[in-house]
């Protein structure tokens, strides 16, 4: 008697491993200060964490919604659907050339006193992490396994870009205060 592989193709891999090296291929990451870094990292990781179910393509603008406390990429405009089907619209989001996020907040997120006190929060606990990691290098999302597949793809794609800005800006293996320093005009002490 003879088992039938459960895979018999062997594509388990194959897809993963081929939209990774898509989405890394033709890379340009310029060199970035330990600020800026932080700064795209955490709004990246924001749009990343939530539902992302198509491929993002870059240089198109997406739809970030919030519907019972869950996060969605859409490709349809808030124009283009009503607001009970979609939920709140948190705002527009574009994949840049390094694949870092941008996230133009809508006027009534940047309203919603309690969602923008949630941001907040979320921003503090990342901040936190900052100043209390070895290396920055320590926090670039290399592999998130809860992540769905297109936000893990861009989420390792994201670490190997910002790695690459680390290392060409001279900050790669320094620790958040120690990159930091580097960005102050010579003489000048941190506080």
């Amino acid at each position: 008697m003879t088992s039938k592989s459960p895979n018999p193709q062997g594509k388990g891999l194959v897809p993963v491993l081929e939209s990774l090296m898509q989405t890394r291929k033709n890379l340009a990451a310029p060199a970035k200060d330990i600020l800026q870094i932080a700064n795209e990292l955490f709004t990246s990781l924001f749009v990343l964490n939530s539902q992302i179910k198509f491929k993002p393509i870059v240089g198109r603008t997406y739809w970030l919604y919030r519907k019972n406390g869950i996060y969605g990429l859409s490709l349809i405009a808030p124009e283009q659907w009503s607001p009970s089907h979609y939920g709140q619209f948190i705002g527009a989001c574009e994949l840049q050339p390094d694949l870092t996020w941008t996230l133009e907040l809508s006027g009534q997120c940047r309203g919603d006193l309690a969602l923008m006190a949630e941001i907040t929060q979320q921003w503090e606990r990342f901040d936190q992490k900052l100043n209390t990691a070895e290396h920055i290098d320590d926090l670039l999302p290399v592999y998130i396994a809860t992540l769905p597949f297109y936000s893990r793809v861009l989420a390792s794609a994201l670490a190997h870009s910002l790695g690459q800005s680390m290392q060409k800006g001279g900050i790669s293996g320094l620790s958040f205060d120690q990159a930091r320093s580097k960005m102050l005009p010579a003489g000048t002490q941190s506080t």
